[in-house]
């Protein structure tokens, strides 16, 4: 049976914040990922625009000694190229991970708000972490 128009509105709010700190806790940990699997690119394409003339041109030592410009440009170009590998496999190690965890699983529906006596999904499901119920072999995910 539908709810009284406050008591959706209170219920809205609920399933609305829970599905905003889902998100968050993808997004957090998506970038918690991405951030440790692209750490080479970052330090390779760093150091190639820090000693760079034409860029930053810092006058570390290391710029002086070991870095001139063709080789700054090396870096640089080294960096851009092994990016596209390493986003497929942070792409890979988050899909697994979240498949894994179900993570996608634990967005509420909105009729949740609306009706009375809808169970929580994850409650359905064997519980927030999924433990209590075992994988179903039917369902098939693509990455």
């Amino acid at each position: 049976e539908p709810r009284s128009a406050w008591c959706c509105l209170a219920w809205t709010l609920l399933v609305v914040t829970m599905n905003s700190l889902v998100f968050l806790m993808n997004l957090l940990l998506m970038f918690v990922i991405f951030t440790i699997v692209l750490l080479p690119t970052i330090v390779v394409v760093y150091f190639g625009f820090q000693c760079h003339s034409r860029v930053l041109h810092s006058a570390a030592r290391y710029c002086k000694s070991i870095l001139d410009d063709n080789s700054s440009s090396a870096l640089i170009i080294l960096g851009f190229v092994i990016m596209s590998p390493l986003i497929v496999v942070a792409m890979a190690i988050y899909c697994s991970l979240a498949r894994r965890l179900r993570l996608l699983m634990c967005f509420q529906p909105y009729s949740r708000a609306v009706y009375k006596g809808v169970k929580w999904r994850w409650y359905e499901e064997g519980g927030l972490c999924r433990c209590a119920k075992g994988w179903n072999t039917q369902v098939k995910a693509w990455v």
